[in-house]
């Protein structure tokens, strides 16, 4: 049986992943180590809001450090997609960021990297919603678990 400490350091590179443009999910990881009471729930949930935070972090760079190079050839979005997505960021602005724990949530993350979003904007906002989404995630859990 894997340690608590072993656990949550799976579910903090599940989460991390899950946050950045990876294909990972780490809500299978969560509801597992709840279940099994791999560690106390409070302790889950920061482990895995922390974790997608800082996926989420990493796109934010990945925004910031993209931008630089959108003029090459090889640049993976055409200036019309770049310009639908800042004509959408600049239409709803830093509030896109409350879906960021949406599956395609990771965008607004990204896109927010491009747009220059003040950190602690970005980090305030995004760490609401992702932790937000873990605690909603425990307490259906525990809802359908019969209240575990």
């Amino acid at each position: 049986m894997l340690s608590e400490a072993a656990a949550l350091g799976g579910l903090f590179l599940a989460a991390f992943g899950a946050a950045t443009i990876l294909p990972f999910q780490s809500e299978v990881v969560f509801v597992g180590m709840q279940l099994g009471q791999a560690a106390p729930l409070p302790l889950i949930v920061l482990v895995a809001s922390v974790g997608n935070v800082l996926g989420a972090v990493a796109n934010y760079l990945l925004g910031i450090w993209l931008e630089h190079y959108r003029h090459r050839r090889w640049f993976p979005v055409t200036q019309a997609q770049m310009d639908k997505a800042k004509r959408v960021y600049a239409r709803w602005g830093v509030w896109t960021l409350l879906f960021s724990w949406a599956p395609l949530g990771d965008a607004f993350t990204v896109v927010a990297g491009v747009m220059r979003t003040h950190w602690l904007v970005f980090l305030i906002l995004v760490t609401l919603a992702k932790t937000g989404r873990y605690v909603a995630l425990a307490w259906a859990t525990a809802l359908a678990s019969g209240g575990s």
